[in-house]
């Protein structure tokens, strides 16, 4: 008989999924503005992976001088183990729209939210007192790294910042916004624009933005680009990404056929760009968003647009907090709450909105943002946020 989820406590599941498992005595501290995340595992070739992957901000023992005095700090726990299992009952999370097949479940506790990976197994733990990823971590290292930047993401949504589908690039001290519909390529032309000297990479599929002193400012979260094979082949740059045999494999498909292909790469950024082409925050010089098509008749065209009196746009930029967002009274993020379009149109009342049609070439694009957005956009300097 599966236990009622209301009477369930952060605390009484916590100690189901760690089973007396043994930490390893060192953790991994990683240091984000304003705050730090500890992450503890009994799995040493786990933290091994996870140093590797966000060696941009992994510190050693106390937080540097020159970073600010954290004003939060979470301790997450990564148990390397087989599926648990709870013995509760699921509650599947909606897909987003076009969107198929069953991804996560949940179970509300009377103190935070239980999360089950329906296709790994993976079982996540998420309260204010209690933080933890349980099942196969080494083979599904990925959920366990977006675990980890969920806790960074609850922490900018609690401080006021907006999430949005978006990736994000900084050229000269200055942040753009890149969304797109489904397919839209916006991980695609990030990377292209990435090749000009003095651009920096700032997020690829989750973008926070928020006034401050004046400005509206864009901060990223620490998670690499994860690219379809569509976006491997078409950058000379990633070459080394595919093996030769399945890119030969995949050059070989339909145009269509090879950019909806469920295939990911993670690109590392510092190994394929260069040391320090990581950033974490930017004042906006503007936000564009991605409604082209590759059977469209028409040359790519930006033009600037009043959000506003285009609300259709506002699909592609907003974002639900998901199902690992926790309020900070501790309140859980329900799977049917309505976005709000009013509170996105304020935030982006002071920022440029460009409008990307007509057929696919992320190269002629890339070139007119650089004339258009970069070189031309006007900011006004406020203070970090």
């Amino acid at each position: 008989m599966s236990k009622t989820t209301t009477s369930m406590i952060a605390k009484d599941v916590a100690a189901q999924l760690a089973r007396g498992m043994t930490l390893q005595p060192d953790g991994l501290l990683q240091a984000l503005p304003d705050m730090t995340i500890k992450v503890c595992s009994n799995s040493a070739p786990l933290l091994e992976k996870l140093r590797a992957y966000f060696k941009h901000i992994v510190v050693s023992g106390a937080v540097p001088t020159p970073t600010p005095t954290p004003t939060a700090t979470i301790e997450i726990h990564a148990f390397e183990c087989p599926p648990p299992d709870l013995d509760v009952v699921y509650i599947d999370w909606p897909r987003e729209a076009g969107k198929s097949g069953r991804k996560d479940a949940y179970v509300d506790l009377a103190d935070g939210r239980i999360v089950k990976k329906v296709r790994t197994g993976m079982v996540f733990l998420q309260s204010r007192d209690h933080v933890i990823a349980a099942g196969p971590c080494l083979e599904n290292d990925n959920q366990v790294i977006n675990f980890i930047n969920a806790q960074y993401m609850n922490w900018l949504q609690q401080d006021g910042w907006a999430i949005c589908h978006a990736a994000g690039l900084v050229r000269n001290g200055r942040a753009l916004g890149l969304a797109g519909f489904s397919g839209g390529g916006k991980s695609t032309l990030m990377l292209h624009m990435l090749d000009e000297t003095g651009t920096a990479f700032l997020s690829n599929d989750r973008l926070f933005v928020r006034h401050c002193d004046g400005d509206v400012w864009a901060a990223g979260i620490p998670k690499l680009p994860r690219i379809n094979p569509g976006t491997a082949l078409n950058n000379p740059r990633l070459d080394t990404i595919v093996s030769p045999a399945r890119r030969a494999e995949l050059a070989a498909l339909p145009t269509a056929e090879l950019w909806d292909i469920e295939e990911k790469y993670d690109v590392d950024i510092e190994k394929i760009y260069g040391p320090e082409r990581i950033t974490a925050r930017a004042p906006l010089c503007g936000f564009l968003i991605l409604n082209w098509s590759h059977d469209a008749d028409t040359p790519p065209q930006i033009t600037q647009v009043d959000l506003a009196a285009r609300r259709d746009l506002l699909a592609a930029v907003m974002k639900s907090p998901g199902p690992f967002y926790q309020r900070a009274d501790g309140s859980m993020f329900e799977s049917d709450q309505a976005l709000d379009e009013d509170a996105y149109l304020a935030v982006f009342d002071r920022v440029p909105i460009f409008e990307v049609t007509g057929r696919v070439n992320f190269d002629e694009i890339a070139r007119q943002c650089s004339a258009q957005i970069f070189d031309k956009g006007q900011l006004n300097k406020g203070v970090q946020a």
